[in-house]
């Protein structure tokens, strides 16, 4: 019994560690204030809003975006990527707004960053892009909290983690892990903070300082980047300031309400975040299941008599399900369900193998009509 208790011992001190020494990944009160308003002369803000097939998006999404109160000059580009449905059409028919029409990447961009890039040479010289997707929907004071944050702090991207829907029974399970595994990877607090070398984005919802972008290259420098979020908010942190915050305001429309739509979200790029490694892929499953089965499995077996096992086991259990608590509270949502965490964590180890099979497969990343081609 030596070795299991030695594997949960290096389990509950991970758990230590990331209660209190990971940036406070685990708390969701890193947001935009109330005081985030913008400042005179007002800054020019541009939305890009790339748009690949999103005709059943764009009628909900759009009207907030045209309806912001920010008392600069605003205006929005909607980029048809090639799109087969009424995408154009729609945007076109929603009000005052440039639609621009793509016909797909050129050789060596991903899909997104081409159709960001398309919006950005259309936009001119604006102070600040706001990139969008087209599944977003904004509180009117959207725009004037993002710049108002990036002014007081000098901040060359500000960037909100979009509030996922929770309708569903399995949006309600999936949903909150996939934001708390998010911040667990790049704790919000250290992504904000100068001095960290973690760096990161939430595509979403991200307002750029376009001289900074400029500075950095532009676009071009994370053509190929297929998790273009995380890419931009790497390659500004290099030349800049940046932060990423917890919202509930600004919202995601898209619908997940079966397992298998959720499990093609995670699946589409997990692999891809893994650089393509069987490396990473082995040593990510691996930690999933010593971080977030073993201390459940060691109370099991505790259970039975071997109380040290018992006790160590259960102390990660209970910080790993504290931990989760914040998020559950975000999403509205009752700490009852924070127990169910290693459960969960053995269906994105699963979603995770899957997108490195898709991968191999070459059928990775696939979106819209799209796939990622495995590197050779």
């Amino acid at each position: 019994m030596l070795i299991p208790l030695v594997l949960a011992a290096l389990a509950l001190a991970a758990w230590v560690y990331l209660l209190l020494a990971h940036g406070g990944y685990w708390r969701t009160g890193h947001r935009l204030s109330p005081s985030d308003t913008p400042a005179a002369p007002f800054p020019s803000v541009v939305a890009v809003v790339p748009a690949r097939n999103e005709a059943d998006m764009l009628g909900a999404s759009l009207p907030t975006l045209l309806a912001q109160d920010y008392p600069g000059e605003f205006r929005v580009i909607v980029v048809d990527d090639a799109s087969t449905d009424d995408t154009a059409a729609i945007a076109e028919s929603l009000g005052t707004l440039t639609v621009v029409h793509g016909d797909g990447p050129p050789p060596g961009w991903a899909g997104k960053v081409a159709a960001m890039a398309r919006g950005v040479a259309e936009a001119g010289e604006p102070d600040y892009f706001l990139f969008t997707d087209a599944d977003i929907a904004h509180p009117a004071d959207s725009v004037s909290g993002l710049v108002g944050r990036a002014q007081r702090d000098q901040l060359d991207l500000v960037s909100l983690m979009a509030r996922l829907g929770t309708d569903t029974a399995w949006e309600r399970l999936v949903v909150p892990a996939f934001v708390y595994f998010f911040a667990q990877l790049y704790p919000f607090r250290l992504v904000s903070r100068p001095t960290s070398r973690v760096a990161a984005a939430a595509g979403g919802c991200m307002l750029v300082r376009s001289k900074a972008l400029a500075d950095a290259g532009g676009l071009a420098g994370i053509r190929d980047a297929h998790i273009d979020d995380v890419a931009l908010g790497r390659l500004l942190k290099r030349h800049g300031r940046t932060w990423l915050g917890f919202t509930t305001a600004v919202r995601s429309l898209r619908p997940y309400p079966r397992l298998a739509d959720l499990w093609d979200m995670v699946a589409r790029s997990a692999y891809t975040q893994l650089r393509y490694s069987p490396a990473l892929l082995l040593g990510t499953v691996v930690g999933l299941l010593l971080l977030y089965v073993l201390p459940p499995v060691a109370v099991i077996v505790g259970a039975f008599g071997w109380w040290w096992l018992l006790g160590v086991g259960g102390l990660a259990f209970v910080i790993m399900s504290a931990t989760f608590v914040p998020v559950l509270r975000l999403y509205d949502l009752p700490p009852w369900r924070a127990p169910l965490l290693p459960a969960i964590a053995l269906l994105y180890a699963a979603m995770t193998l899957d997108s490195a099979r898709r991968h191999w497969l070459g059928r990775g990343g696939a979106w819209k009509g799209r796939t990622v081609s495995r590197p050779v």
